[in-house]
């Protein structure tokens, strides 16, 4: 468990990985005959048979997600490939699509054919638009190259697939809004029943999954589903890319497989900065509960991080050291999710609205104890009751910062303000930072 395992990174340092003739080098689109030469339920099999579960933070298993949509269903059948890529934190994707297009590309066209759609589209963020114009590239040569198209291989199955640029809106990373904006409607979420794989894109049945998902097919299905099987724990198969960053040495992707602990992935990295020790970290993204140094030893696998009281997320592991005020940290994501709620629904639309003002003042040292609590009632009013997951995510790190850092909360109360000094050599006075639980 202490080595990496290199499977969508591999090619990563080729050169000019990105292009096709790089990556038919390395054997890619060599999934594509052997997929071909099975059934389509069959590849649904050896993905079920594989354990992947979904890489877009919920952990879904990706094989059953398929396995939902009706075949007897006369509409046409989608596939989205969700690169909506912008929780704070999360930047996997984006350098999986910038680096090996043809990755992602490969898996659309398995994936495609396993459910029998014969169109797919990619929802790239707006934003990325050097992202946008590489996956075009490579779709383009793919194309040209026969991966794409009519009668694919010769295997008489017919795909097209459509790059389409969002308009840059945080809330279409949720499926449904998502769908909405790529029929051309503001991205707002959708009540659920129908859910997409019955009526999804166009009211057709559509599997949505998240770009790292669809790129991991090709090698399941040239491996065996057996070889991805026997990586990662019991529950929780195969391997993922973690991504670290922040108060780290080395920052970066690092693939590995899932269950290995942030202790060994730290050291990957060469350690925290020097001088300098965790303080908090968050698992998936800043939608994830805060956790402490009491948990670098907690397999980075879904069960065990939900048993730690956290979600393993997009695995975007934020790692911050003792200079970081966590009670700026927190009031920094939720303005963050005050800004990008749609508005639709008034416990998020409100409720991240209040959530920002009540943070402020205590990041000021104004008010009292009191606050706290009205804080966590506050989040106690949005968790479950939002429309989408935004809600949620929003409550996560104002709750678990008050469960470990409480003392840091009352020390803004104390000081009138952030007791930071910048002169010194660490931020909080030591027995603050003990007593809160913070020290390794």
């Amino acid at each position: 468990m202490t080595t990496l395992t290199p499977v969508l990174t591999d090619n990563w340092d080729t050169e000019r990985a990105w292009t096709l003739a790089a990556y038919e080098e390395r054997g890619g689109y060599a999934a594509l005959d052997k997929a071909f030469a099975m059934a389509p339920d069959d590849v649904i099999a050896a993905v079920k048979e594989s354990g992947l579960r979904g890489r877009g933070g919920a952990g879904f298993p990706t094989g059953m997600k398929w396995g939902f949509i009706p075949q007897d269903n006369p509409r046409p059948k989608y596939l989205v490939v969700n690169a909506d890529e912008s929780e704070p934190g999360t930047c996997k994707d984006i350098p999986l699509m910038m680096a090996s297009p043809h990755t992602l590309v490969e898996g659309v066209i398995v994936s495609s054919y396993a459910i029998r759609a014969n169109t797919a589209f990619i929802y790239v963020r707006g934003e990325v638009l050097h992202v946008i114009r590489r996956l075009q590239r490579a779709v383009q040569e793919a194309y040209l190259a026969g991966h794409l198209g009519k009668n694919i291989h010769g295997s008489g199955y017919d795909l097209d697939l459509v790059v389409h640029a969002g308009a840059g809106a945080y809330i279409c990373g949720e499926e449904t809004a998502l769908l909405e904006g790529l029929e051309g409607r503001r991205g707002q979420p959708r009540l659920r029943p129908p859910f997409p794989a019955v009526a999804g894109l166009y009211a057709s049945p559509t599997v949505i999954n998240n770009v790292e998902s669809i790129a991991s097919v090709p090698s399941i299905i040239v491996n065996g589903p057996e070889w991805f099987a026997g990586m990662g724990t019991e529950k929780s198969n195969g391997f993922g890319i973690f991504s670290l960053s922040g108060h780290v040495r080395t920052p970066g992707q690092y693939e590995a497989p899932l269950g290995i602990t942030l202790r060994e992935l730290i050291d990957m990295a060469g350690g925290m900065r020097e001088g300098h020790e965790l303080k908090f970290w968050t698992p998936g993204g800043s939608s994830t509960p805060l956790l402490t140094p009491e948990h670098l030893d907690v397999p980075l696998d879904f069960e065990s991080v939900g048993a730690a009281g956290s979600m393993l997320g997009t695995r975007a592991l934020q790692l911050f050291d003792e200079t970081t005020c966590v009670v700026r940290a927190v009031l920094r994501w939720t303005e963050f999710y005050k800004h990008e709620s749609c508005g639709k629904c008034t416990p998020c639309r409100e409720g991240t609205w209040w959530l920002t003002q009540t943070m402020a003042r205590l990041e000021k040292g104004e008010g009292t104890e009191a606050d706290l609590d009205v804080l966590l009632d506050q989040c106690d009013n949005i968790l479950g009751r939002a429309f989408c997951a935004l809600g949620d995510g929003a409550t996560s790190p104002i709750t678990s910062s008050i469960q470990y850092f409480r003392d840091e909360y009352l020390a803004h109360l104390t000081h009138g303000g952030c007791p930071f000094d910048p002169a010194a050599s660490t931020a909080f006075p030591s027995s603050m930072t003990t007593a809160a639980g913070a020290t390794a």
